[in-house]
């Protein structure tokens, strides 16, 4: 785009001075700074456009939020240039993404880095496609896959109802054992776009979107639709940014990546599987997808959807507190579909099999695999590691094998490898136990790959897949078949698993963090919904003590019992989302400088320090979520005040994150 010659500039007639969000990820300059408009750009100086202006003596990037009549600022610098017209910024994500930045105590500038995607010149200058035609409503008893559809959940017709009626119903859903969930989230995205509205739906990973494209193709009709991920490339991801920002396409999927995807006339956000830990972005000020699509709910007065097999304490929270309504099927229904769960510690297994409780793959398990393999059905098991042996120990005296070098854990890659570092990729070829001198290995976590091994051995002639990190299968075939998978690698077995076996309870449920549990029910609902229903044979193993609250949602299929509890359970201790937790992270003059440079409200609580990466440590800071708003914007402040004296070490915030231990 043109830029403009520094003499005999004149301001724009109307509206001269451009308030700009300059791109510099500083604290203390967190906030508009004003341009005066040249007249030769007057025309391509829109709100929502890149600029480019004089900052601090160099020519920085930056975002035309607004432009208004005049400024407090006696003297102002002109505007250098504009990259491009395309207003790409939508007014509704520039409010969207200060609010963001004013909840997790991050800057604007951080917040659009993530929200608008990099610029491709090439793109912008594409002719548009042919608008697709309108679909119709949808039948909410008439689902591609399963003819129940909505109808099967009492308040299922009536969300399509509202949606379809352009008004704003908010609901936690709790998914049917076996639900086709992209249909219905295809359905309940058609009846808002028949309502003249768009919508926005979010899902963890690309075999979830690989499964949500066709169900809205299925619906809506091709080309009513766009994929946003950050996978897709620059210029792919760019064009179907562009195509939502101009109103080409009323929908848009994707990832984190379209948590902000700018649509008009938003009618709907939508989140599967809120979970999953694939929804919080890595990058500062590290927004959660689904607390992002919360918060533009509230700003556009649109519908939202949080739905999932399992149900987290957050999403349980929004029930409670009445900002949504839970949409769950009958006990009946639930009872039709799921399919028989049995646990192998409980006091019946025990008298039968003695050895249940020491046992890795137990007799129950075992049976049901022979079973279900006996009628050609596939089975999966679900392990928690991947790999082949992640941790070994001495064989001798049980002492975790540790590497000579780096004191990391020590594995085996293979049957006939010599163990490997985790940490530094050493191989330690001569091991010796510190402690007995001992040579032999023996097996402290069983990978995935081992398991495929064992199991090929224990049923001879059965076709073995594994699904985890180095491949992940989307589908398997419904004859007889061993799928070995991780989780979250689960493939879809062609008319349902004949039995699931979840293996190695233990290195989910004894995980030092808050959600250990949460997180290992959602993994096992999510296996368990693969498996055909009790009455059609399905049957799932879990390899665990039964008296256990994870393990009781489980044999019930009540996530939202479990989310109750767990939630109580935080009120009590002080945890999230009971409560606003920030974490402080740095060394340990760092984060002493800035705790003492904050304001903190008069209700917040300091824990800590605990030992972080390296020779950082962290603080928790905690506090009511009442002065959650005025906890944040101190936290903020504070960070502002040591950047502006340009302090030599930096201080990671994070409100409420994943991991608190």
């Amino acid at each position: 785009m043109s830029s403009t010659p520094r003499s005999d500039r004149r301001p724009a007639a109307g509206s001269p001075v451009a308030r700009v969000c300059v791109d510099v990820p500083l604290a203390h300059l967190d906030r508009p700074f004003d341009y005066l408009v040249p007249e030769s750009l007057d025309a391509e100086a829109a709100p929502g456009t890149r600029v480019k202006v004089r900052f601090a003596g160099q020519l920085v990037n930056g975002w035309l939020l607004e432009r208004v009549g005049e400024s407090s600022h006696p003297r102002l610098a002109y505007l250098e240039k504009v990259v491009s017209p395309e207003p790409v910024l939508a007014p509704e994500i520039a409010r969207l993404a200060r609010a963001v930045a004013d909840r997790y105590a991050g800057s604007l500038a951080d917040v659009l880095r993530l929200a608008v995607p990099p610029r491709h010149a090439r793109v912008e200058k594409e002719p548009p496609p042919p608008p697709a035609a309108d679909p119709e409503s949808p039948d909410p008893g008439s689902g591609p896959s399963h003819p129940d559809g909505w109808s099967g959940y009492p308040a299922g017709p009536a969300l399509l109802r509202a949606l379809t009626d352009g008004r704003a119903p908010r609901a936690v859903w709790s998914a049917l054992p076996g639900e086709d969930w992209p249909a219905r989230y295809a359905e309940a995205v058609a009846a808002t776009v028949a309502g003249g509205r768009s919508a926005v739906v979010v899902v963890a990973d690309a075999r979830d979107l690989d499964r949500l494209d066709p169900a809205m193709t299925a619906v809506l009709g091709p080309g009513r639709h766009v994929q946003l991920t950050a996978a897709l490339g620059p210029a792919r991801r760019y064009r179907a940014f562009l195509a939502a920002r101009r109103g080409q396409v009323p929908v848009v999927i994707g990832t984190r990546a379209a948590m902000f995807a700018p649509v008009p006339r938003l009618g709907l956000v939508a989140v599967w599987d809120d979970g999953d830990d694939l929804h919080a972005e890595p990058r500062a000020p590290y927004p959660h997808a689904r607390e992002v699509l919360l918060t533009r709910a509230q700003l556009a007065t649109c519908a939202a959807l949080v739905g999932g097999y399992a149900r987290t304490a957050e999403a349980q929270l929004l029930v409670e507190t009445g900002w949504a309504r839970e949409v769950t099927a009958v006990r009946a229904a639930v009872r039709a579909r799921m399919p028989a769960i049995a646990p192998t510690g409980d006091d019946p297994q025990l008298a039968r099999d003695p050895g249940a409780a020491t046992a890795r793959l137990p007799s129950l398990a075992w049976t049901a695999a022979r079973d279900a393999l006996s009628v050609d059905a596939p089975v999966l098991v679900q392990v928690p590691r991947r790999g082949y042996l992640p941790a070994v120990a001495c064989a001798t005296c049980r002492t975790p094998a540790r590497c000579p070098h780096c004191h990391g854990p020590l594995g085996l890659p293979s049957a006939r490898a010599a163990p490997l570092c985790r940490w530094c990729g050493r191989v330690a070829a001569a091991y010796a136990c510190p402690e007995c001198r001992g040579r032999r290995l023996r097996a402290s976590v069983t990978g995935a790959r081992r398991t495929a091994e064992e199991l090929g051995r224990a049923f001879p002639g059965v076709p073995v897949r594994t699904s985890g990190r180095e491949e992940v299968l989307a589908a398997v075939p419904g004859g007889p078949g061993l799928v070995i998978a991780t989780p979250g690698a689960e493939p879809v077995a062609d008319g349902g698993y004949g039995a699931v076996l979840l293996l190695d309870s233990w290195a989910l449920l004894t995980r030092a963090d808050l959600r250990a549990g949460e997180e290992a029910l959602r993994r096992w609902l999510a296996a368990a919904a693969l498996a055909r229903p009790g009455a059609a044979g399905g049957r799932v193993v879990v390899v665990a003590d039964g008296g256990l609250a994870p393990v009781q949602a489980l044999l019930r299929w009540d996530a939202g019992w479990f989310a109750a509890r767990e939630l109580a359970e935080r009120r009590e201790l002080g945890f999230p989302p009971a409560v606003r937790m920030v974490s402080v992270t740095g060394t340990p003059a760092a984060v002493t400088d800035l705790l003492t440079e904050t304001r903190l409200p008069a209700a917040a609580e300091v824990l800590g320090p605990v030992p972080a990466d390296g020779d950082r440590e962290r603080m928790l800071v905690r506090t009511p979520r009442t002065q959650a708003a005025v906890l944040a914007a101190a936290l903020h402040a504070a960070a502002g005040v040591r950047t502006a004296r340009k302090a030599a070490d930096p201080v990671r915030l994070q409100v409420d994150p994943l991991t608190l231990f």
